[in-house]
Formats: C-alpha cells, sequence, structure tokens
C-alpha cells in the first residue's frame, strides 16, 4: 500500500470513528441537588444534568432515546438574553422551560424531534430545562412558578460580582 493509500485510509477511518461519536449522546452526571419547580402550592423535583460549557449546550439531548420523567437537563448561559433552540437529531419530544436570573419560568415551550425549526420566544433567560414533553402540563407548571437550585442562586451571585 502507497502512503499516499494509507493516509487516505487513515483520515477515512479518523472521519468515521468521529461521525460515530457524534451520534453518540452525551451523559453528563446527574447533580447531587435536584431541582425544585414551585407551582401552586406543590413541590415538583428533578434529577438534572447540567450543560454548563459551550459543547455541553451544544449537544444536549440530542441522539438521547429516553429520559425518566423525574429527569431533565439543565442549560446554564453566562448572562441573560434570548434563547434560541432546536431539535435537530433530537428524538424525544420536550418541553423547554426558559427561566429568568431571578428563577422564574418566563416561557414554556414544546420541541418537536428532530425539528429544525428554531424555538426562541420573545422572552429573557438565563437558564433552559428541558424535560420530558407533556410534564409541564401534567404537573400544572405554568410562566410565572419559580425555580430553585443552587446553580440558579450561584450564577446569579457570581454575575453581580
Amino acid at each position: 500500500m502507497t502512503v499516499a493509500r494509507l493516509l487516505a485510509f487513515l483520515l477515512l477511518f479518523i472521519g468515521s470513528f468521529n461521525f460515530a461519536l457524534a451520534q453518540e449522546p452525551m451523559l453528563l452526571p446527574v447533580d447531587a441537588t435536584p431541582l425544585t419547580i414551585f407551582s401552586n402550592n406543590e413541590r415538583h423535583s428533578f434529577q438534572i444534568e447540567v450543560a454548563d460549557e459551550p459543547l455541553e449546550r451544544q449537544r444536549g439531548l440530542m441522539h438521547r432515546e429516553k429520559m425518566s420523567d423525574d429527569r431533565g437537563m439543565l442549560f446554564v448561559f453566562d448572562n441573560d438574553g434570548r434563547r434560541s433552540f432546536w431539535m435537530q437529531n433530537t428524538p424525544l419530544p420536550l418541553d423547554l422551560l426558559f427561566i429568568s436570573s431571578s428563577g422564574r419560568i418566563e416561557a414554556i415551550e414544546q420541541g418537536e424531534p428532530f425539528s429544525t425549526a428554531s424555538i426562541a420566544p420573545d422572552v429573557t433567560a438565563r437558564f433552559v430545562l428541558e424535560l420530558n414533553a407533556g410534564t409541564a402540563q401534567k404537573l400544572g407548571i405554568e410562566v410565572g412558578d419559580q425555580v430553585e437550585h443552587p446553580i440558579l442562586q450561584h450564577q446569579v451571585k457570581t454575575k453581580k460580582q
């Protein structure tokens, strides 16, 4: 085999390997403290994975086939702003809860599996929580409800300093 053919083979192999890795779901560690949503005098707790790095936020729940009803992924951003998500490569239907710096739910949107349509409500959010589709409605979670977790408080304090 010539050097050129060997090099071409290696590049093809590496490219195929990277593609295969990109198809695997990202599994982040579950945070030790549950996230709590207070709605209609009830507490709803979720075990969360925290996506607070750019690559983690980019991959999110892509390629994830299932998630327990008591689980979610919290996306943490460095500042308040308008957030935009899409569901490309995401087979799970999701509820997306857009949360302000104060922990207030500002918008709840639905994400359709594999859709490239933008999910971008006209609200300012510092955090976005993804839950299984229908969770918000089933539990009576609404815009205006309060979310609590140490990460929310830590991020707000860090920004003020």
